[in-house]
């Protein structure tokens, strides 16, 4: 699941590290484009090697740490509706949702009027 992959950017990041690699899957690749949009990692792109795919994420070189606070988790999942979603920290965080229409952010999904998945927030 996308619970590694915020581990590894989130000590990445503490490291100093330019690029790293990560393990693919749909929803992980997902959720690093949302997180390269809106500037919390530089760049993600998709690599295989001998039928063996994986990310390889870089970093942008912004010396404050990345937050992450999950909501939705395998034993307990958390919805919301479009109307009970709210800022995160006075925008300048993110919610990421999983949503009918694929991952999206929080402002993306209300302005769409699209309810799902609560999985996490970034700030």
């Amino acid at each position: 699941m996308f619970y590694n992959l915020l581990a590894q950017i989130k000590n990445a990041r503490a490291a100093r590290k330019e690029n790293f690699q990560a393990a693919y899957s749909q929803m992980s690749f997902a959720i690093a484009k949302v997180l390269a949009q809106h500037h919390f990692i530089r760049d993600v792109q998709k690599r295989t090697v001998n039928r063996k795919q994986y990310l390889d994420i870089r970093l942008s070189p912004v010396t404050a740490p990345i937050h992450f606070r999950s909501y939705s988790k395998p034993g307990r999942r958390v919805y919301r509706g479009y109307r009970e979603l709210q800022a995160v920290r006075q925008h300048y965080g993110l919610a990421i949702m999983s949503t009918s229409q694929g991952i999206m952010t929080n402002l993306e999904a209300r302005k769409q009027k699209l309810g799902g998945e609560y999985l996490f927030e970034v700030w």
